[in-house]
């Protein structure tokens, strides 16, 4: 979802080209719609951020073994079937510019896929042989279900404080940014300061990164993005740009903006919009979420200097090219 992803792909293209073989592999199932739907999903274009991460993370301790695709392969099936779940959820039509799985096979169809590759994940997992990864990673699933439903229960909830919004993306989107990275730490049996560099920079990427997804949502296109823009106004999702308005506005924006959160409508969409582009919310937020990725390259002091590291560094930077 990175503008200037490419330079990753090509400079990984043979690592993404390995995991992207464990995924096919891995998506198969003798059952003929769990194949057609892990495939779609799967293939609808998305630039392996995570698994980017899970391979630059052991490369930066040293460790450059096949264990990492399968375990970067992991990591995307993980990420993909809480993509499902979401789209269920949220009633989405759109995702990455291609109709969701919900959309064209139906909501039992896609939750049931989506189960199929949670399952598919832990056997990967199991096949790493560390209890540790099974671990890190049982605990990061529990986490990022708790903060789904953190956002479930703040739909249309205009009193949220920006703590509990950075706690709600910290759970639902970092927490598998953060195992990403802990899980490379963890395969090239990092120092414990290692392996809590690589954490602390995988939370923080995955928090600028939700930050900026917000963002997007007033202020990208559907080209751009790859969905309906104003899907979290018309969900009724508190994100920061809204709360910015409903604590800095004039009182007649912020009753506005609560108003347009509780009825959980698009119609309020163009006035929503309109008094966000006029204000600071969007400067706010962007600045936010590069305080987030400075502590990110911070904590990657912690490592020896290597290309993997410079790698990393450069992932945490571009996550702000989106907006830029």
């Amino acid at each position: 979802m990175l503008e200037n992803l490419p330079y990753f792909q090509q400079h990984l293209s043979e690592d993404l080209a390995k995991v992207n073989k464990v995924i096919n592999r891995a998506v198969q199932s003798d059952v003929a719609l769990i194949a057609q739907i892990g495939t779609y999903i799967i293939g609808s274009g998305g630039k392996r951020l995570r698994p980017i991460m899970t391979i630059l993370a052991g490369r930066s301790v040293g460790y450059d073994d096949d264990k990492l695709y399968s375990l970067a392969a992991m990591v995307e099936f993980i990420h993909t079937s809480t993509l499902l779940h979401d789209d269920v959820v949220d009633e989405s039509d759109l995702r990455r510019g291609r109709k969701t799985a919900n959309n064209l096979f139906g909501n039992a169809a896609a939750v049931l896929v989506g189960d199929f590759l949670y399952t598919r994940a832990f056997q990967l997992m199991v096949g790493s042989g560390s209890m540790r990864i099974l671990e890190v990673m049982a605990d990061a699933t529990n986490i990022i279900a708790e903060g789904e439903v953190m956002q479930l229960m703040n739909i249309g909830n205009t009193d949220i404080t920006e703590e509990q919004y950075i706690q709600v993306i910290q759970y639902k989107t970092a927490k598998l940014f953060e195992a990403a990275a802990q899980v490379g730490a963890i395969l090239g049996k990092a120092s414990p300061e290692h392996e809590q560099a690589l954490k602390d920079y995988g939370m923080y990427v995955g928090t600028a990164f939700q930050i900026i997804d917000d963002v997007l949502d007033y202020s990208g296109e559907t080209e751009e993005t790859g969905k309906n823009v104003g899907d979290d106004l018309a969900e009724g999702k508190p994100t920061l740009p809204l709360i910015y308005l409903m604590r800095q506005g004039s009182e007649q924006v912020a009753n506005d903006v609560r108003t347009a959160l509780e009825n959980a409508d698009r119609s309020y969409f163009e006035k929503i919009h309109d008094y966000v582009v006029r204000s600071d919310a969007l400067a706010y937020s962007i600045g936010e979420a590069r305080k987030a990725v400075d502590c990110a390259v911070a904590a990657l002091d912690a490592l020896p200097d290597s290309e993997a590291k410079e790698a990393m560094i450069r992932l945490a930077r571009e996550s702000l090219v989106r907006v830029s």
